[in-house]
């Protein structure tokens, strides 16, 4: 192949959909990181979890035992969970399965979520904008995931699986928006003393 066939093969069109894909969402989140619209609330939301009387709890919440937060790992459960149940729904006579693993991801959320909120009301204003965005995305995953539970156990597997969907939909962007805050915007690890 040569230069001049580069951008014609259809390997080409795919990456040039990708990245303007990418173009797209990189400068998305650019705004949203710049956009001041939230702040009031952001600042006083941050102030609150910060004057929590947590103790001890806050650098098991941050991660400091381990030397890194602790949010990432948790959040394996409910997205595990959720997953695994999305891939049962496509096998035949696995809907109870799908159901338990339903329960249990939603079961998991309470720690990542309570460890999420304490990694983030340190943060500064770009990535805590960003921060606030993954968080509602992760509100939107867990309403469906409880709509699909509570289809399942109405014996609506159908709309359980559907639920089930929308409910990874917003999981993979609340994970995106996750990875820039944690990559991107390179926030690391709790500071060691």
């Amino acid at each position: 192949m040569n230069a001049d066939n580069l951008g014609t093969s259809p390997t080409a069109g795919r990456t040039t959909a990708l990245g303007s894909a990418s173009a797209w969402w990189l400068t998305t989140l650019g705004r949203l990181e710049r956009t001041t619209v939230a702040d009031p609330m952001i600042n006083a939301l941050q102030r609150k979890i910060r004057s929590l009387p947590l103790g001890g709890l806050r650098d098991l919440l941050r991660g400091r035992p381990l030397g890194h937060p602790v949010h990432p790992v948790l959040v394996q459960v409910p997205i595990g969970c959720w997953l695994s149940a999305t891939v049962l729904d496509v096998l035949p006579a696995t809907q109870r399965a799908a159901t338990s693993l339903t329960a249990v991801g939603l079961a998991g959320v309470a720690p990542a979520a309570l460890a999420g909120w304490a990694d983030w009301a340190d943060l500064p204003p770009e990535q805590a904008r960003v921060g606030l965005v993954h968080a509602i995305s992760n509100v939107a995953a867990v309403a469906c995931y409880a709509a699909a539970l509570t289809a399942r156990l109405r014996g609506r597997s159908t709309r359980g699986a559907l639920w089930s969907l929308g409910g990874l939909t917003a999981v993979a962007v609340s994970g995106a928006l996750g990875g820039h805050v944690s990559y991107r915007q390179s926030v690391g690890a709790y500071p060691a003393t």
